[in-house]
């Protein structure tokens, strides 16, 4: 059994929040748009007629198709032990995982806060005013409200005493967080120590460590979801 994964050929984006469990978990899975071409992902998303994606990524196996990186992760969860078994924890992971998907939308439109369709040279001005509300505002609120769920919960992990996809999801906003604003993450990280210890130990993970060296991930870009622009970064 190997998972088609439909994403962009050239950036992470939201496709690496799906990534990343199925590396750390050695789940066998194809980055098909990376094999065929951007243009084979959009024709496939074309032919879904019934219960099609609105927009990638999305997971084909079987003729299933499964859209939303939050549905993916937790259809993963269960059906390769990603998740705790509690019927009230699972839900409180999706809940945590569609918050990540908040967080992720905010980053986006700091760079696009005008329109999507805009150049981000076209938003600057607009851009720098919602950069410096994000810096100050959001990231504090996302990041508290991480630590403080991890608080909760004694242990090296969120829930379960092992990783879920909820780990691999905070470390890619840590790293995504990082790149796009090095000068405030520096500033701000030792506030949020469960989150850096779970980040490192993610990285430790055997098979995420393997993607890391490997060309299968993705280099962040200015094409991405996380982007840095320096005149948007300030501690």
């Amino acid at each position: 059994m190997s998972y088609k994964l439909w994403y962009w050929s050239s950036v992470q984006g939201r496709g690496e929040f799906v990534r990343l469990p199925l590396e750390a978990a050695g789940i066998a899975y194809r980055d098909c748009a990376r094999e065929q071409g951007d243009d084979a992902l959009v024709a496939n998303m074309a032919a879904h007629e019934r219960h099609g994606p609105f927009a990638p990524p999305y997971l084909e196996l079987d003729g299933m198709v499964v859209a939303q990186v939050a549905n993916i992760l937790m259809f993963l969860g269960e059906r390769h032990g990603l998740a705790p078994s509690n019927m009230a924890d699972r839900l409180w992971l999706n809940e945590l995982q569609l918050t990540i998907a908040d967080l992720v939308a905010e980053v986006h439109n700091v760079h696009h806060p005008i329109s999507g369709s805009l150049y981000y040279e076209d938003q600057k001005d607009a851009a720098l005013a919602a950069a410096n509300a994000f810096r100050a505002e959001r990231i504090p609120k996302f990041l508290g409200y991480f630590e403080a769920a991890l608080d909760a919960h004694p242990g090296d992990w969120l829930i379960d005493h092992r990783w879920t996809y909820i780990e691999t999801s905070l470390f890619q906003i840590v790293e995504g967080l990082r790149y796009m604003f090095p000068r405030r993450m520096a500033a701000i990280e030792a506030h949020y120590p469960g989150l850096i210890r779970i980040h490192g130990q993610v990285a430790e993970l055997p098979g995420i460590r393997a993607y890391l060296k490997s060309d299968r991930r993705i280099a962040f870009n200015t094409d991405g979801i996380f982007r840095h622009y320096p005149e948007l970064d300030a501690a």
